[in-house]
């Protein structure tokens, strides 16, 4: 295992073609060689084994793209699934031998393809994890989202942010806050960009002042983001918990109330229409359903913020409002979806599925963390040398409410520049 150097050598300093974590090069040399830690197929499994650290040559990069010294990554749960090679191995989709997980980054521009214009090496940056061709219709014009080119760079590409080094395309970088250390800018930008679209990317249901909107898993690292989001719009989030303990963490996030879902029993698939079971289960839900109307005074949300899937869908669709809208980026508790068609049909709901963010969405995003609107919910922080254990404990569901970072070349917590 490399050591961890925290020094920075002169930019007269011999140039090496490999350098410890930690030890910066002079500013825009690129070594031939870096440290990864690296997931290969034969070893697909939890992700103490499935990644380990490897030397790897450095990343080439073509005339749009751009080489980032990772200062610091985020954890997400595509981490996880990387390393299991569950529901997919990314290795059959991007066919490289080797496959660096991360999705999310904060680090110095280190050298820029011909073609980039907008940033220089030097530049301070967080990343974007949406990746296209940029030559179809959807990336000019339309929406990049819906382009068949479009992947999640960390995941359905080989060479994310958990090396000294990661190659993205130059329309992935956005400004690093500079208020917040490397480590707090690199924990959030795919969870909070994945809110935003949410919330603000599905016209005309977008959220509006005044809003009530549903926030499932208020405390976890997606919910977090639409709690703020939603109060720092105007719109009034209610925050759905499973741990009494995360009440008032919620709260001080500015959610209008906060509702134990474990105060019910009306989760998991819908039973069968006309069955015992799904009149207990309708009782149930009028019953959550009133919770609600205790916080928003008698009125339906207009929006519902769903990522569980399988164990809260049913209930998301009764509850929201007529001509309202049924949000879903995920589906964390399972993907067998079930619902009331009747009541989807008749009263002329909305489901919108919302994956991830293009570079305005994300920038937008951004722009409430650079105006101190929102706040990163940094969680715990990791050294190199335990990114595996930090994904451990998200498989496993024992991470902290909020977003996890990974410290890669920063020697400390609380740097803020190089």
């Amino acid at each position: 295992m490399p050591a961890v150097a925290s020094t920075r050598p002169p930019q007269t300093a011999a140039r090496k073609d490999l350098y410890e974590i930690g030890e910066v090069p002079p500013l825009g040399h690129v070594p031939a060689k870096m440290h990864a830690w690296a997931i290969r197929k034969e070893r697909h499994g939890p992700p103490e084994t499935s990644m380990q650290l490897e030397v790897l040559p450095t990343w080439p990069i073509g005339e749009d793209e751009v080489l980032v010294y990772v200062m610091a990554g985020g954890v997400n749960y595509n981490g996880v699934w990387a390393g299991l090679g569950v529901p997919i191995s990314p290795l059959d989709v991007h066919k490289h031998p080797f496959h660096i997980a991360g999705s999310d980054a904060s680090g110095i521009v280190w050298a820029c393809g011909s073609k980039v214009r907008r940033w220089k090496v030097g530049d301070e940056v967080i990343v974007h994890c949406n990746q296209d061709d940029g030559d179809d219709e959807d990336c000019n014009g339309g929406d990049p989202l819906l382009s068949p080119s479009q992947r999640i760079w960390g995941y359905e590409t080989p060479d994310g942010s958990f090396a000294q080094f990661c190659r993205v395309q130059s329309r992935q970088l956005m400004t690093k806050p500079a208020h917040l250390s490397w480590e707090e800018a690199a924990c959030y930008t795919l969870t909070l960009a994945t809110a935003y679209r949410m919330l603000f990317g599905h016209a005309p249901h977008t959220m509006k002042p005044g809003d009530h909107v549903l926030v499932w898993g208020a405390s976890g690292g997606l919910g977090v983001f639409g709690v703020q989001l939603a109060a720092a719009s105007g719109a009034n989030a209610i925050g759905i918990i499973s741990d009494e303990s995360k009440r008032d963490y919620v709260m001080q996030l500015g959610a209008k109330g906060v509702i134990n879902r474990k105060e019910f029993s009306c989760w998991g698939q819908m039973p069968k229409v006309g069955t015992p079971e799904y009149d207990a289960w309708v009782k149930e839900a009028r019953k959550f359903g009133k919770a609600i109307w205790g916080i928003t005074g008698k009125r339906d949300v207009d929006i519902v913020f769903e990522h569980p899937g399988e164990a809260t869908f049913p209930v998301s669709c009764l509850v929201v409002k007529r001509g309202g809208m049924v949000v879903f980026c995920a589906g964390t508790s399972g993907y067998n979806i079930t619902f009331d068609a009747r009541y989807v049909w008749m009263r002329q709901k909305r489901i919108q599925g919302s994956h991830f963010a293009h570079l305005k969405q994300a920038s937008a995003a951004n722009q409430f963390v650079l105006d101190r609107r929102i706040d990163p919910c940094m969680s715990e922080v990791f050294p190199w040398t335990r990114i595996p254990y930090a994904h451990e404990l998200m498989r496993t569901n024992r991470h902290p409410p909020g977003n996890m970072a990974v410290l890669v070349n920063t020697p400390r917590t609380g740097l803020r520049t190089l």
